[in-house]
Formats: structure tokens, C-alpha cells, sequence
């Protein structure tokens, strides 16, 4: 009996329609970074496991796709992308003026248990502003991202940024008399309180000699805001950005380069996790060089696979990517053959238009007509081409309106049809 093949475990296919989606988000990604100013840069997938054990912590250590190589080295492929940014930066960084605005698309990969919004392998949209400590950048990412959640067709009903500050919780660490090794062992109680049982919460807090209710009044007394998050607000609402921001101490972030500002993005229906999250690493590149690159940074990352989710989830959004994949057909023109003795004609016309420059595509072999039609509408095309006995005579049908027009043989056929492309609502020809 043949072997049935399935994919691993968190990894995925991409069938036509999912490859719509991650090209749709890709676009979305690169449109906004570069309207921020950004410049693309790439990394390798493969790198060495020291890398990301040197600052990295928390889980991420156990969730290393790790092996040695041929030429016995321990490498591992990349669990996340800010590591090798800061290895990157480090070397490259004379050759550019700060700060270093920066972003990636690529895949990462995690081995976690896979779950609703959590896969094996993901990509990722990255980007990074480096060379600047102040607030000012850390506003900036912040509206990118929600600039990024709107350009995908989310609202402030929809989605909420929610802020905090890790030096917060340092502060909190020095009150209670706690060493640096509790307070990264404080941060990962607070980066579970909401998911953990109020008691597991407290069983965690009992080695630092702490309570439950002193961490979660803590992080509802506004006067624990630090001024870096005070200065972020007073820019966001400059920039009429405020009703999408909401402070809340209790996020921190997982990963253990962070050192200041952080934030993620949220469903408001909470039906999912974070869609989206970043923060400030100022020292993280300073760590990989040994103190001898020193370069404040501040980072924000969107993966494709829970933000997917939400697009679909919600209606504005759904809207808008549909729309997308309407525009970005793969097919401008359907030639439906309506009789088959003109298939050597029609032939020479699809091989014309298509050096023309349109995207055609018809039926292979004899199809019926109706057959034809339907196929066309898969393809999303706006439009099909029949070619019937009255050869040269063409009609051109509306495939959404079921409107159909009649072409003359005198007309200049690739520039008439690029026309309808760019004015689909044109008049008929007379």
C-alpha cells in the first residue's frame, strides 16, 4: 500500500488562495515600512545557537529547531529575527546614518505545540529603528504598527494597542528588595498572569515572598506609568493615534533583551492571541559585541499566521483582502471558446494579447461553453473573451455585472481591452 505523505507537525502548504494571503500581507508590509522610511535588509535562516542563547531566555531556549551541522557546528534556524539584526547592525553600522531604520520579511521557526494562532514555521514582518534612545522612536514603531493594522482594513474597533514599560517593574524589583535574578523571574509571572490560574500565580509569587494583589495593584495605579510612557502617549495623541492605545503594565514581553518600553496588539474580542508585539532592546547589540558596538534599538514584529486568522475573522478585513485578491487576479482575461473549429485562431489571439502584456488564460482541450464560464469565475477574472463563429467578431462579458458587449474586427484589440482594465465601468462600445 502507498505511503500517505502529510506535512510535519506546525508546518504548512500554501495553496493558491493562502499564497493570495501571505503575498497580500507581504505587499501590505513593504508599503508601510516604506512609508515610515524604511529600507529593507535580509538575513540568513541558518545561524549559529550561541546567538540566540546569549540574551534570548525565557522559552525560546527550549523551542530551538537546533542540530549540528556537517561541518559540526551547533547552529540552529532562527527562532526570530531580532538577533540577527543586532549581529548585522553591529558590522554594517558605520556604513549607514542613524538611526539605522531597518525591516525584514522572513520565515522563523519555533518548536512549540502547535495550536490556533501557533505554527512551527511563520514569517514574520520585522522592523527595527536603531541608534536612538529616546521616546520618540519607540511612538514611531507604534504607529507603524497601527498603521499597518489599518492598512490591513482593522479599526479601533477591532484591534487595541496595549503599552507598558519593563523599568516599571524594576522599580517594583528594588522596592521589594528583589536581585536581578528574581526580577527575570518576576517578569515571567507577570508575562502569565492573565492566562494562569489566580492561585499557579500565586504559587510562582511564594519564592520572592510576594502576593498575587500586590502585582495586580500595581498594575492598576496609573501612577506607576514611567515618563517614557507618559512622552509616548503625548506624541501618539499628536499624531490622533490615542484611541488605540491603552496602558498596561501587565505586558512585558517574553524575551529576555528586553529593557524598557514594550507593547503588543490585541483583538478586542480576545478570541486570539497577541497579534502583534515589540519593545526596546538597548542592550542586546552591545551583548553580541562583547560592549564594543553600543547601539540603543527599538523593535516591533507581526507574523503571518494569527494576524491571518484575525483578517479572516473580521468582516472590514476580509472585505479588503478580497478585494485585493479581485485586483491581483492571476487571470485579466478568460477566452472562452465557443467554437471549437476556431481554436487555431483563437490561439493566435491569446498568444497576442499575452505579448500585449494581459494575463489570459482559456480552456486546454474542448470544454463545454457553460463549463468555460465557471471556470473563468474561479479564476477571478473580470472578464471573458468568446470567440464564436463570427470570427474576427469578439464579445467581451462582464463576469460580475453579466453584462456583454460585442467587439469589431477594426478595433485595436490590446489597447481597447487594457482600457476596460483601468475603467472597468467604461461605455459600451457603440
Amino acid at each position: 500500500m502507498a505511503a500517505s505523505f502529510q506535512t510535519l507537525p506546525g508546518f504548512r502548504d500554501f495553496d493558491p488562495r493562502a499564497c493570495q494571503m501571505r503575498n497580500y500581507l507581504f505587499e501590505t508590509w513593504r508599503r508601510v515600512a516604506t512609508r515610515y522610511g524604511f529600507v529593507e535588509y535580509e538575513t540568513p535562516l541558518l545561524e549559529a545557537t550561541e546567538l540566540y542563547l546569549k540574551k534570548s531566555g525565557g522559552e525560546l531556549s527550549s523551542q530551538l529547531f537546533r542540530f549540528r551541522d556537517q561541518g559540526d557546528r551547533d547552529v540552529t534556524l532562527r527562532p526570530e529575527v531580532t538577533a540577527s539584526l543586532a549581529r548585522l547592525a553591529a558590522a554594517k553600522q558605520r556604513d549607514y546614518p542613524k538611526p539605522l531604520k531597518w525591516f525584514e520579511i522572513g520565515q522563523c521557526f519555533r518548536y512549540e505545540k502547535p495550536q490556533k494562532g501557533r505554527t512551527r514555521e511563520f514569517y514574520q514582518f520585522n522592523t527595527d529603528i536603531l541608534g536612538d534612545p529616546s521616546p520618540a522612536t519607540d511612538a514611531e514603531l507604534i504607529a507603524l504598527a497601527i498603521d499597518t493594522m489599518r492598512e490591513l482594513g482593522f479599526t479601533s474597533e477591532d484591534f487595541k494597542v496595549r503599552l507598558s514599560d519593563r523599568n516599571a517593574w524594576a522599580k517594583f524589583a528594588e522596592q521589594h528588595e528583589l536581585d536581578e535574578e528574581q526580577l527575570a523571574l518576576l517578569l515571567q509571572i507577570v508575562d502569565k498572569i492573565e492566562r494562569d490560574a489566580p492561585e499557579v500565580t500565586e504559587g510562582k509569587l511564594e519564592p520572592l515572598g510576594l502576593k498575587r494583589e500586590q502585582l495586580t495593584d500595581f498594575i492598576s495605579d496609573p501612577s506607576n506609568e514611567s515618563d517614557a510612557l507618559r512622552e509616548i502617549q503625548a506624541n501618539l495623541k499628536a499624531r490622533n493615534l490615542s484611541k488605540y492605545l491603552e496602558v498596561d503594565l501587565s505586558i512585558v514581553r517574553g524575551l529576555a533583551y528586553y529593557t524598557g518600553v514594550v507593547f503588543e496588539i490585541f483583538d478586542k474580542k480576545q478570541s486570539l492571541r497577541a497579534v502583534a508585539g515589540g519593545g526596546r532592546y538597548d542592550t542586546l547589540v552591545s551583548t553580541l559585541t562583547n560592549g564594543k558596538t553600543d547601539l540603543p534599538a527599538m523593535g516591533f514584529a507581526m507574523g503571518d499566521v494569527v494576524i491571518g486568522l484575525f483578517i479572516e475573522e473580521c468582516a472590514g478585513a476580509i472585505r479588503k483582502f478580497e478585494s485585493w485578491r479581485q485586483r491581483n487576479a492571476s487571470c485579466d482575461f478568460y477566452v472562452v471558446i465557443d467554437e471549437e473549429e476556431k481554436r487555431p485562431e483563437a490561439l493566435a489571439l491569446i498568444q497576442e494579447l499575452r505579448e500585449g502584456g494581459l494575463r489570459i488564460d482559456y480552456a486546454l482541450t474542448k470544454t463545454k461553453f457553460d463549463k468555460q464560464l465557471k471556470t473563468a469565475a474561479t479564476t477571478l477574472a473580470p472578464y471573458a473573451l468568446v470567440i464564436g463563429p463570427n470570427f474576427p467578431e469578439l464579445t467581451l462579458r462582464n463576469l460580475s455585472a453579466r453584462a456583454q458587449e460585442p467587439i469589431h474586427p477594426n478595433t485595436d484589440l490590446v489597447s481597447f481591452l487594457k482600457t476596460k482594465l483601468s475603467n472597468p465601468q467604461g461605455p459600451l462600445l457603440a
